[in-house]
């Protein structure tokens, strides 16, 4: 389009008078005016050409620099991350050169700022698909690269002093992080590259980049003694104040996490390294603890931190995994709808979960019975309650209960009998993580083999003690035994195991050939360990990988699977399924009560508070799930509930029972007369079979 000349101006970048120096217009440009600036006039021959050259690289720069402050003044320099992945690149090299030139002229200025982030974009770009950077390709090496990180290092040590003692510090600034990462990212490769190999690397080697590899091991002391600093202070913060949800918290905390991260990378080049890494951490637990709860968020990359469960604990390791699942979302239309038949409660419910797409389920699911007037969150945790029941009810086939604990199953070898055990095996792993998901303690849990199973894991003779106790016991007597008894083939034993299923009785091999290889003092304990591996893995493997593949469609990535289990250790697991295993505490009921209509002082609420105390604590459970749909408390009590409990009073007649919103968690009930009265209608609602109904329409 052509500029009409009444708009278009001229203005000369530099003026000269004879004899003068040459001086920029800093007026033209507003923003920078304070930056007036005198360049040397070139003198003749009598300067050495050294001299020249040099003087002729300093003009080239500050002209350089002029003209593109005005051009990114008025926004005209090229925007690097519009352009095609393919051209980065090209444009990283040109970068790289304009920093290196600015860098001799000016000192953190806007520009300089802006250019280098735009060199660490395209280096991350370049790198990412790259692979390894090469020492030579399109330009760049480490030393030239060194400069800039060297500078954001600096930079991230100011704001981690800052952070210290500050409460109104911003910290480290996420932009300067995100440089530091993708400078560092590149170096690291080099580095790994030059020495030909992954292996831990000691300072004395000396390598084609002996100095960077040096200061790049500096650097981490340097960061991980001031990270250590900070750790100390969240400690010291934890201790004045409490950990009181995220009142101990400040914004300037926010990129510690992100700053181990990298360290723990560095870590890994040098010798010695990782272990002080992680001996910082170990020390400096509940600090990196409450930082995960508080800073670590879904999208980020957290597993350095779940594979050292020594430095977490259970809130933090259960925070992290839960992070797998997809966030339960709120708008009641994008929830999967169920209208279940409590008669056919089973069936139906494998109808809605198992034969539906994945994705479906994962913003939540909304729950109601038929013929019932209750929606809503309450009967959905009435609902995971009952299936769960259900799916592990022995007699269904699906499940065995531990001999010693009956709250804990492993998969039952016989199943296969039923010619849709593989699929109902899916459908309990998507209805066990959805539990999860929906933080819905359902009273089971898993015994240790099927924990160990479903992260991956080998399983030892100690893993089965509460799996078979009979087979443990003969096991253990077998590897105790006189070697010179078992060479006697006393026990007439070989390489096979038999097996029972429905009344009748099979013989399987544990190896090829095992009917003719006897057990002796030599081959024990190969024996105990295929004899285990048959018992436990290969006779339930199918159950447990369809088991694995349901849970694993709810994860918003479902390889992360034995991720998820691998994380946690086993109480971790039993906390999150069962939950509280204590009594219920009346106090800590009472404390997370509030009233509408009664006073705490009213003699109802008294006598109330009396009647309840006086409960068995499966009276106490029933009532509580009367009230909420909750019968299993979370591990924290009633101050991990969805809400604080609340006591309606109502003005309907005094012989009426009291009701529930359990969506609410609310209990309602008239002013009553008398303590006797009272306790008679409080007696009938927590009988066992009027706590799983809530009314009809």
């Amino acid at each position: 389009m052509p500029v009409s000349n009444s708009s278009a101006v001229c203005v000369p970048l530099t003026t000269r008078k004879p004899g003068k120096s040459w001086t920029t217009w800093s007026p033209l440009f507003p923003p920078f005016a304070e930056e007036k600036r005198s360049i040397p006039q070139p003198k003749a021959s009598k300067v050495a050409w050294t001299n020249s050259s040099q003087l002729l690289t300093r003009t080239t720069a500050r002209l350089l620099l002029l003209t593109c402050r005005y051009l990114w003044y008025l926004r005209l320099l090229p925007l690097w991350m519009d352009l095609p992945k393919e051209l980065h690149s090209y444009c990283a090299p040109i970068a790289l050169e304009f920093c290196k030139l600015l860098r001799k002229v000016v000192n953190e200025d806007g520009l300089y700022a802006w250019c280098r982030s735009t060199l660490s974009v395209l280096l991350e770009s370049v790198s990412s698909s790259m692979g390894l950077m090469r020492t030579k390709v399109k330009g760049f090496t480490v030393q030239e690269i060194f400069p800039f990180f060297n500078e954001l290092v600096s930079h991230l040590s100011e704001e981690l002093d800052s952070s210290l003692y500050s409460t109104t510090s911003e910290g480290p600034s996420s932009s300067h992080f995100r440089e530091f990462v993708a400078f560092l990212n590149p170096l690291r490769s080099a580095v790994i590259e030059q020495v030909e190999s992954r292996i831990l690397i000691s300072i004395d080697y000396h390598p084609l980049y002996r100095d960077e590899i040096r200061n790049l091991h500096l650097i981490f002391d340097k960061l991980l003694h001031k990270m250590k600093n900070c750790l100390i202070r969240v400690e010291e913060i934890l201790v004045a104040r409490g950990s009181n949800g995220d009142e101990f918290v400040h914004s300037g905390w926010s990129q510690y996490l992100s700053i181990l991260k990298e360290l723990n990378g560095i870590s890994k080049l040098y010798q010695g390294a990782e272990e002080k890494f992680w001996m910082v951490l170990r020390n400096m637990k509940a600090s990196l603890c409450a930082l995960i709860i508080r800073f670590s968020r879904r999208d980020d990359d957290n597993q350095w931190l779940l594979e050292h469960k020594d430095v977490t604990d259970f809130e933090s390791r259960r925070h992290l995994v839960m992070m797998m699942f997809p966030e339960v979302k709120d708008d009641y239309e994008v929830l999967h709808e169920m209208l279940i038949d409590r008669s056919q409660l089973l069936a139906e419910s494998f109808e809605y979960i198992a034969r539906v797409d994945p994705e479906s389920l994962h913003a939540g699911l909304f729950m109601e019975f038929k013929n019932e007037e209750a929606t809503g969150p309450g009967v959905l945790r009435e609902w995971f309650l009952l299936v769960c029941q259900a799916i592990f009810n022995p007699e269904n086939a699906l499940f065995l209960p531990c001999a010693y604990d009956r709250r804990r199953f492993f998969p039952n070898p016989a199943s296969r009998m039923d010619p849709l055990h593989l699929e109902y095996f899916s459908f309990a792993g998507r209805v066990i993580a959805l539990a999860l998901m929906h933080k819905v303690q359902v009273g089971i849990v898993f015994d240790r083999v099927f924990f160990l199973q479903l992260a991956g894991m080998d399983i030892s003779l100690e893993d089965i003690r509460e799996a078979d106790p009979c087979l443990y016991s003969s096991c253990k007597k077998i590897l105790e035994m006189d070697a010179e008894f078992i060479d006697s083939d006393a026990l007439g034993l070989t390489f096979v195991r038999e097996v029972e299923e429905l009344g009748s009785r099979t013989v399987v091999e544990l190896c090829a050939g095992g009917k003719s290889i006897v057990v002796n003092s030599r081959n024990r304990q190969e024996y105990v360990n295929l004899l285990i591996r048959d018992r436990f893995s290969t006779s339930t493997s199918e159950q447990v990988d369809y088991f694995s593949q349901g849970f694993g469609h709810i994860l918003s990535n479902s390889r992360l699977q034995k991720i998820f289990f691998q994380s946690l250790e086993l109480e971790d697991l039993d906390r999150m399924l069962y939950g509280s295993e204590s009594p219920i505490c009346v106090d800590d009921w009472k404390a997370h009560t509030e009233y509408n209509g009664y006073k705490e002082s009213d003699p109802q609420i008294t006598w109330f508070w009396e009647i309840v105390r006086e409960m068995s604590a499966d009276q106490r459970k029933q009532l509580l799930f009367f009230w909420t749909s909750v019968k299993y408390l979370p591990v924290e009590g009633f101050r991990c509930l969805a809400s604080r409990l609340y006591i309606y009073k109502t003005s309907e007649p005094c012989d009426y029972l009291p009701s529930s919103h359990t969506c609410f968690y609310r209990i309602c009930f008239p002013p009553y007369p008398s303590m006797g009265e009272m306790r008679k209608r409080l007696n009938v609602i927590t009988q066992e079979h009027i706590r799983c109904s809530f009314g009809t329409w």
